[in-house]
């Protein structure tokens, strides 16, 4: 039994170690805080619960798949409830429902933007061939140049869409502004910009609308409990209060790392699912680094980072959604404000999740969860958040009174947590409060971001939204999928299979 170490609890490394538990492997998770799921974490404020960061399932069938592959079936450790409105889209002049329903979603289309429905039809047809085209390229290593010239990557690059913004491809389909951001605002879940995110994750859009959005009973978190479950199942342990103060090298090969209680602890191969620039910076010397040195680091391009509330009610917001979008008036401005000015906007866009509309078990019965995330810059703008978080919490406030149906919030709230970019770089150790990691610009994607491999260090290994094929749950778990198959084609054993993309109905 190969011994694994895995630095971190979050959904990627999870996965790895579920995975290769499931096949054998002595496998020990060492998590510095003392609950497991990283970004991908339960909230508790007394009875209230919520998650931490994401808050919905895409692509469901890759978490079935790994699953399958431990020897197990998801559907005995979650249940997933499908959301057939998937999110509600508020604009200045109209509300907007998203359906995953193809002649619902059309209809509605056709009801506030006439004309239009003919190019939904030809986004989802073409973009489902570019997902087909993309896929094989997410779901393998992309470690050396030579690998561009595989031929399934020789198919994909030209849904690269290499010098287009993802802006520019929905412009193809679309000629209301409205319908563009409604299918561009999907690169948030990468903290960019849909003027600068590269055209290839029009993927992202369609990855809803093809194969649905999900919400686990009991929160998102629900998938990396089930995960540490299956692991401990299987002979591996998750030791979480333990974290890690250093990686054991000799020369360039990891030999296992050294504990902050003082401990040693020796592994054949390690896998970093912490943040990987923070991870960089505090866990490895800098005389072991030449590309990821603190100061290269300090070079690359990251993320905007998010301002979080959790609000424990005093009642349900029964007719409001689950899954809530909030326009800011000048989109593009806004998005400007806080990737590139980075200031904060007097204008917020927002995301509310309702989920006690779907999901009872969140708070006690007559109660509910709200969960707010505003998109902010991240802590490379300077911003003194001690200074701001109360200014900035009554604006996003009094944006979500002023356009949306949630009226007279501040007086139904029991108990409430804020998270700031600076809470997710202090306490939450995310390098620079990017909470989507490294940007996905094309010179950080496939080959130029840091490999599943990693090559700096001998034995060691990343996933996780810092390595590829990069963040987001559905790419994170892919990341998991392609470094357990690194180390067991390294040991000469069976891989994990990658199954065809399921067919959707009428494409």
């Amino acid at each position: 039994m190969r011994k694994i170490i895995v630095i971190g609890a979050g959904p990627g490394g999870l996965a790895a170690a579920m995975l290769l538990a499931g096949k054998g492997y002595e496998v020990n998770v060492f998590e510095k805080q003392d609950y497991i799921g990283g970004r991908n974490a339960e909230v508790r404020l007394g009875d209230y619960k919520f998650d931490m960061g994401p808050t919905f399932l895409s692509m469901f069938h890759i978490v079935e798949e790994l699953f399958s592959a431990a020897n197990r079936k998801a559907a005995d450790y979650m249940e997933a409830v499908e959301l057939k409105a998937m999110y509600e889209l508020i604009f200045e002049n109209r509300k907007v429902v998203m359906s995953r329903d193809r002649e619902r979603m059309k209809q509605e289309i056709e009801t506030h933007y006439p004309g239009n429905g003919e190019g939904y039809e030809r986004f989802m047809r073409e973009t489902a061939k570019k997902m087909e085209a993309l896929s094989p390229v997410l779901q393998s290593k992309m470690d050396r140049f030579m690998h561009y010239f595989q031929h399934k990557v020789l198919q994909a690059l030209p849904e690269l869409e290499l010098g287009r913004s993802l802006y520019d491809v929905l412009s193809r389909y679309f000629t209301e502004e409205e319908l563009k951001l409604a299918f561009t605002f999907q690169s948030k879940y990468l903290g960019m910009s849909p003027w600068e995110c590269p055209g290839a994750f029009s993927i992202l859009s369609y990855m809803e609308h093809a194969y649905g959005v999900f919400h686990p009973i009991g929160g998102v978190n629900q998938l990396s409990k089930a995960m540490a479950r299956v692991t401990e199942e299987h002979g591996g342990q998750i030791h979480t209060g333990c974290g890690v103060k250093s990686l054991w090298i000799e020369g360039k090969k990891v030999r296992g790392v050294h504990l902050e209680d003082g401990r040693s602890v020796e592994a054949e191969e390690v896998i970093i699912n912490s943040d990987f620039a923070h991870t960089m910076k505090n866990l490895v010397g800098e005389k072991q680094l030449k590309k990821y040195s603190p100061k290269k680091l300090s070079q690359k391009k990251y993320s905007c980072s998010t301002f979080m509330l959790y609000l424990g009610l005093d009642t349900i917001y029964k007719d409001m959604p689950h899954h809530t979008i909030a326009f800011s008036k000048d989109y593009k401005k806004n998005v400007e404000e806080i990737t590139k000015e980075k200031i904060l906007s007097e204008d917020s866009s927002l995301y509310i999740q309702n989920a006690s509309v779907t999901d009872p078990t969140l708070a006690p019965e007559g109660k509910s969860t709200l969960y707010i995330l505003a998109p902010v810059p991240n802590n490379f703008s300077g911003i003194d958040w001690e200074q701001e978080k109360e200014t900035f919490r009554e604006l996003i406030l009094k944006t979500v009174e002023e356009k949306t149906g949630f009226k007279n919030l501040e007086a139904h709230i029991e108990v409430e947590k804020m998270i700031t970019p600076k809470n997710w770089e202090q306490d939450l150790y995310v390098y620079q409060g990017a909470t989507f990691n490294l940007g996905h610009q094309l010179s950080q994607m496939m080959v130029f971001r840091p490999h599943n491999r990693f090559e700096e260090l001998e034995s060691c290994w990343l996933v996780g939204g810092g390595t590829h094929p990069g963040s987001g749950l559905p790419t994170i778990l892919e990341s998991a999928r392609i470094t357990a198959n690194g180390i067991l084609e390294q040991d000469l054993q069976e891989s994990i299979p990658v199954s065809p993309l399921p067919i959707v109905e009428g494409l």
